[in-house]
């Protein structure tokens, strides 16, 4: 008798248990924030500027710029239902210099636990295109993205690399043995281009982030995504930076936005609470 009362307090519990989950998951409601913390590499290192670094071709570079726009930023939840960020709440643009700018702040997300970000490597043609006026902050080709914008093409640089090598040309503007790829193209407004967005999903395999009403700021779940340079070097196109020192809108940009593709992963997710 005493083991079949015990039994029965067990399936109570684990009854209860279940119940009260699930009832909780019910119950969410509102929203909170989210965050997207850029953590920003070469290779295993942590990304410092002015610092020897090896390609997968066996190059040293040396970085003085990394910049990068992401944007249209898509939740996935765990039971695989999608919410899409607002648009013109979700352009960033990256820099590596600009700690501030690679802490991306994702707000009103409805609350639920989310285990997938999915986003684009670049400014969407839509947006390219829209009226100047309808871009502000940083797609402000005057103000935020000044330097990230081709005047000369209407269109934003994607990703934009710089710095050095001793295995590129001598650079007689600079006196400098310098590397520079500015890679954009959007598929084109008045005539074709290449197309070279990039989309990108991270799956956290363990912990999903988990957005509540009350988390806000410095409470607010993160996704923290480590996200290597030298990928513009590597797979599936990886090269020597004597061969491609400068690499701009031409056929060439093609193959490094192929490489950049992968150069964001998950490190975690963080749950404050």
């Amino acid at each position: 008798m005493k083991n079949i009362l015990s039994g029965l307090t067990a399936l109570v519990l684990i009854a209860f248990t279940f119940s009260n989950c699930h009832k909780h998951d019910d119950e969410l409601k509102g929203t909170g924030d989210l965050v997207i913390e850029m953590d920003n590499h070469a290779g295993d290192d942590v990304l410092v500027f002015g610092s020897k670094y090896v390609t997968a071709a066996g190059d040293t570079v040396q970085f003085s710029t990394f910049n990068y726009f992401v944007s249209n930023f898509i939740l996935v939840k765990d039971d695989g239902t999608e919410y899409k960020v607002p648009k013109d709440s979700c352009y960033f643009l990256c820099k590596h210099d600009d700690v501030d700018s690679r802490e991306l702040v994702l707000h009103n997300i409805p609350a639920g636990d989310y285990k997938s970000v999915k986003f684009t490597i670049g400014v969407d043609s839509l947006k390219s295109v829209s009226p100047i006026g309808e871009r502000t902050g940083v797609l402000d080709p005057t103000g935020g993205a000044a330097g990230m914008y081709w005047s000369w093409n209407s269109g934003y640089i994607f990703v934009k690399v710089e710095g050095t090598s001793p295995q590129a040309p001598l650079n007689a503007g600079t006196g400098e043995r310098t590397l520079e790829y500015h890679t954009g193209l959007f598929g084109g407004k008045d005539s074709p281009t290449l197309n070279n967005l990039k989309q990108v999903t991270i799956t956290s395999s363990s912990e999903s982030a988990r957005v509540r009403e009350d988390h806000k700021n410095s409470e607010a779940p993160v996704f923290h995504l480590y996200v290597d340079v030298l990928e513009m070097f590597s797979t599936p196109n990886s090269f020597k930076v004597a061969d491609v020192p400068t690499s701009h809108a031409g056929a060439f940009s093609q193959k490094i936005a192929q490489n950049y593709a992968d150069m964001f992963v998950l490190d975690h997710v963080h749950n404050h609470q």
